[in-house]
């Protein structure tokens, strides 16, 4: 069995960039620490593979933070397992399928991609795409909102340019458009990804008895971060039924 690359496409967490849904019902700084929080989840499973590993930022600018992520886990160094290869402009379609290009030139044929904002993907899913890729050539895992968190494939992927990315309709429009192009298509048990306010309560609600410790610490932040929302909610329905 050829044991697949992981390769993750992260977004450098700053203030104000990224999780934008949700930091208009939280604000930015606690959207950004959520963000910081969910990155250290995957990376938690990611630097746990045996196998080759590609941390792939979303700009050039940030190759130099993208290196810095793995040598805080391995004494300052980034081990020969761990690349790190920026993605290219355009959208998400064409920046995957450059770097799937880049990535097969260099001899890397099994390829796992993810996410940063999939909390619940562990390393189980990783070895079931491992076992799956003997039968099929790709491999997804749907999220509840229609998305997918994780897209493996041993195949080239088709050209991914026109997907409706970021809406309900992207994970049924990838299987097709991968089964059109001769891909045999595989699904893993569904999953969520954290993009809204409202995907907080089903975090708490699927990460209650995960022991992995990045998922412990991301599940403190959104339990003190619920608990503090409702706390105001409750001031504020005081206050308004005071002057009824």
């Amino acid at each position: 069995m050829t044991q697949p690359t992981l390769v993750i496409l992260c977004k450098r967490p700053l203030l104000g960039n990224g999780k934008q849904r949700l930091a208009a019902k939280v604000g930015q700084e606690i959207a950004w620490q959520i963000a910081e929080a969910l990155l250290t989840c995957a990376l938690e499973d990611v630097m746990a593979w045996p196998g080759a590993v590609v941390i792939s930022p979303a700009h050039v600018k940030d190759n130099e933070w993208a290196e810095s992520l793995t040598k805080q886990k391995h004494a300052g160094k980034i081990p020969a397992t761990v690349k790190v290869l920026p993605q290219t402009d355009g959208n998400l379609g064409q920046r995957l399928n450059a770097l799937d290009q880049t990535l097969r030139n260099n001899g890397f044929n099994h390829l796992i991609y993810i996410g940063s904002d999939a909390p619940d993907i562990s390393l189980i899913d990783f070895y079931a795409i491992s076992r799956a890729f003997l039968n099929f050539d790709t491999v997804l895992k749907p999220t509840s909102d229609g998305g997918v968190s994780i897209m493996a494939s041993r195949k080239p992927w088709p050209d991914l340019t026109h997907l409706p990315w970021s809406t309900s309709h992207l994970g049924e429009s990838l299987s097709l458009l991968c089964m059109q192009n001769g891909h045999y298509v595989s699904s893993l048990q569904e999953g969520f990804d954290v993009d809204e306010y409202e995907d907080l309560p089903h975090l708490v609600t699927k990460l209650a008895h995960d022991q992995r410790p990045a998922r412990r610490a991301l599940l403190a932040l959104v339990r003190q971060i619920l608990q503090i929302k409702s706390s105001k909610q409750k001031v504020m329905m005081q206050s308004e039924n005071h002057y009824v």
